[in-house]
């Protein structure tokens, strides 16, 4: 029986600190953010980790005062309680630390969120983001007289070997759509998010740009990024917006700048050619599209 469990502690420990953990999509007991691609997320992931020094040491701390109270305080063990009902060092402790902590934590915060919320003057690339039920539908702003527009739905299962989408490792079940939104790497993207008009409100999220903001009917949010490899990302609608909601993913594929003004080009008058050719360059024998790719090496 021990050695039973000796094993599934260890198979638990294998899968915790998998290779697999580092990738660009959701993956079974991942304990972490996944890995940055922007400046952004980089920024997220280090304030995660800041905000652990202050909560590991008070959550331990806290906890030692109610196991000393729970054992020192118990009523056999001190029948008669003190009837102490103030103490200035102790009010002057718990009123000036608390107010150090938040202070600590504001400092890094509020950069953080001024570095998201400034939007770059000049971005190379702005895109049009608008949710339906459910759906997302991208338009690529001066891309010619007729715009590169075109829907994004979940792949379905069965359309899986037509659109060339077999490997689950790489267009996983659920998160894998029919039509990705191209962006080049080491570009500013601006991102222009809103809804239908008669719809509800949903939210582009993608995890691994450290971007979330909400679709508003009627109203356009702004965002923006600059992803800086190569690579396949997954995101999902973050709102609560109906019985698909589950069902709504979002995938970026982000590619060299040459790939990207060839499948652009291409994209004004083939959109399904476009997306064949570049797959086939993508998912060929360089695998620039990895999503298991393990970006600690």
């Amino acid at each position: 029986m021990i050695k039973k469990a000796f094993a599934a502690l260890t198979a638990l420990v294998c899968l915790l600190f998998a290779s697999g953990t580092y990738a660009d999509q959701p993956m079974p007991w991942q304990a972490t953010l996944q890995p940055a691609a922007t400046p952004i997320m980089r920024e997220i992931r280090w304030f995660e980790q800041y905000t652990l020094w202050f909560i590991v040491p008070i959550t331990l701390f806290v906890l030692v005062l109610l196991i000393v109270v729970c054992f020192k305080f118990r009523a056999s063990a001190n029948p008669v309680p003190s009837r102490t009902s103030h103490n200035t060092l102790i009010e002057v402790i718990w009123t000036v630390g608390p107010v150090l902590v938040l202070l600590f934590l504001a400092v890094p915060s509020f950069n953080l969120l001024t570095a998201q919320l400034t939007l770059p003057e000049n971005p190379d690339v702005t895109i049009k983001a608008t949710a339906t039920q459910w759906q997302w539908n991208y338009e690529y702003e001066g891309s010619g007289e007729t715009p590169v527009a075109f829907d994004s739905y979940l792949l379905k299962e069965p359309d899986r070997p037509a659109a060339g989408k077999t490997d689950l490792s790489v267009y996983p079940r659920l998160l894998a759509v029919d039509n990705e939104l191209v962006l080049p790497v080491d570009k500013t993207v601006r991102v222009l998010v809103t809804a239908a008009p008669t719809d509800v409100i949903h939210a582009f999220a993608m995890p691994s740009f450290g971007i979330k903001i909400d679709a508003v009917p009627g109203r356009l949010n702004e965002t923006w990024f600059r992803a800086e490899r190569e690579g396949l990302f997954y995101g999902q609608c973050s709102e609560l917006c109906g019985k698909d909601h589950a069902f709504m993913p979002i995938a970026i594929r982000v590619v060299s700048e040459d790939k990207y003004k060839q499948w652009l080009t291409t994209a004004a008058s083939d959109l399904p050619g476009a997306y064949k050719t570049l797959i086939a360059a993508a998912d060929g024998s360089a695998k620039t599209v990895d999503v298991a790719e393990n970006v600690a090496k």
